[in-house]
């Protein structure tokens, strides 16, 4: 009789914990997804230099367009390409201007670094760094970067 006792408690504790275990996992994902990922499009722009428009709804920043003058598209890129991670990938990975060196998407939108055309461009929720000069969020920005003379 005891052991049955028994068995009914450790049932009704397991029971209990797994949810508590499902109720807390699916807050934390939704509490780390809730903003969405960055999204960027690697386009050109209206003269055919290679392009990448910015976006990330949730935090207010809308079309950021990164320019680079005197570049030409890469031979393969004859259209847009997109990219909006929401799961990691292992880096680094090819983007079509270059590639990812950095992702923590631990919350996102999180944190991208890319290396492109020789600049290095880091999206952080709070501020826009290119070759490691913070530029402030504006959507609708045109941000012009000039040909990178010595690339290592």
């Amino acid at each position: 009789m005891k052991s049955k006792v028994l068995l009914k408690q450790l049932a009704a504790v397991f029971v209990a914990a797994l949810a508590v275990y499902v109720i807390a996992y699916t807050g934390i994902e939704r509490r780390r997804a809730r903003n969405g990922p960055w999204r960027l499009a690697f386009t050109n722009d209206a003269s055919g230099a290679p392009a990448v428009l910015i976006n990330q709804p949730k935090l207010g920043i809308t079309n950021v367009l990164i320019i680079f003058p005197g570049e030409t598209m890469p031979a393969q890129t004859n259209a847009t390409a997109l990219l909006a991670p929401e799961q990691p990938l292992p880096v680094p990975f090819a983007t079509p201007f270059g590639q990812c060196v950095f992702l923590d998407l631990t919350s996102l939108p999180g944190t991208i670094v890319l290396e492109l055309f020789g600049h290095e461009i880091q999206l952080l929720p709070r501020v826009l760094t290119i070759d490691k000069a913070e530029q402030p969020w504006r959507s609708g920005a045109r941000l012009p970067l000039e040909p990178v003379l010595h690339r290592n």
